[in-house]
């Protein structure tokens, strides 16, 4: 579906129905950087809203969330996580990602 920016300004009108991958990550982060393309292919075949958090800009986020390590990504249902990952994941493992939460 698509693949936004998010920031504590658009969080709770992007998260609190359906479901929602949560991509932190860090513009100096390689492996965040070697993701990001994975995630918008995902973003181009999925139904699913992708929120891509830049954990610098939005450190209440990151810390709302527990992020301990990037690149993380939280899968929300109706805005309760029901599973996470820390690390790059081929686009398959992503998938399986979301599936968990729909």
């Amino acid at each position: 579906m698509a693949l936004i920016e998010g920031n504590k300004d658009n969080f709770n009108d992007n998260t609190t129905s359906g479901t929602v991958l949560l991509d932190f990550h860090a513009d100096w982060c390689g492996p965040c950087q070697m993701l990001r393309p994975t995630l918008e292919e995902l973003a181009d075949s999925v139904p699913e809203t992708i929120l891509s958090i830049n954990i610098d800009d939005e450190p209440e986020l990151a810390e709302r969330f527990s992020v301990e390590g990037i690149p993380c990504l939280v899968a929300l249902k109706d805005g309760k996580e029901v599973s996470r990952s820390v690390g790059v994941l081929p686009l398959k493992k992503l998938i399986k990602l979301l599936e968990s939460a729909r």
